[in-house]
């Protein structure tokens, strides 16, 4: 049987020296790693308590599948398509962790500091040019609006949306 003897390595001046001048180096890289590893995390703790827990719940009551495109700029970025009498919730804090830089300006991914997140809703099969302003839903209204709804309005031929706020679900 062959045993393994374990040796001691006794530090001399000279090395120790090297480990001295190499420490503020390593402690530097350490401290980059740290701010690059705490910049990619998560930031919804930077956010409000109501709006970290908060969730938009969006309802399809017309009779055709509506599709909620989450847009950045002009930039599609996700799609949900929702059938008829189904509802799908979106949370800001998702949105606002995945396309909103923090204060130091970096981000998980990358884009203009002018555009921010928004959902378009609209009909699937149709022309993208009915889409009217009211179809257009902020990262403002799905921090304040706990529900909505998607109908269809028969007077402009077109999915119309009512925007229920958080205050008036609590009476």
């Amino acid at each position: 049987m062959d045993t393994m003897k374990t040796t001691k390595v006794k530090f001399t001046k000279e090395m120790i020296e090297s480990i001295k001048d190499k420490l503020p180096r390593l402690s530097f890289l350490l401290l980059f790693l740290r701010q690059c590893y705490g910049g990619c995390g998560d930031r919804t703790h930077l956010l409000p308590c109501s709006i970290t827990t908060a969730s938009t719940r969006f309802w399809n009551l017309s009779d055709r599948p509506v599709e909620l495109q989450i847009r950045v700029g002009s930039i599609l970025k996700r799609v949900h398509t929702l059938k008829p009498g189904r509802s799908k919730k979106l949370r800001h804090s998702s949105l606002h962790r995945a396309y909103v830089p923090d204060q130091e300006g970096r981000r998980w991914l990358y884009y203009d500091d002018t555009c921010l997140p928004y959902v378009w809703v609209h009909e699937t099969g149709t022309d993208l040019s009915k889409m009217v302003k009211q179809q257009y839903v902020s990262l403002d209204d799905l921090r304040d609006c706990s529900e909505i709804r998607v109908f269809k309005d028969l007077q402009r031929g077109c999915v119309s949306v009512e925007k229920r706020d958080r205050a008036s679900a609590l009476c």
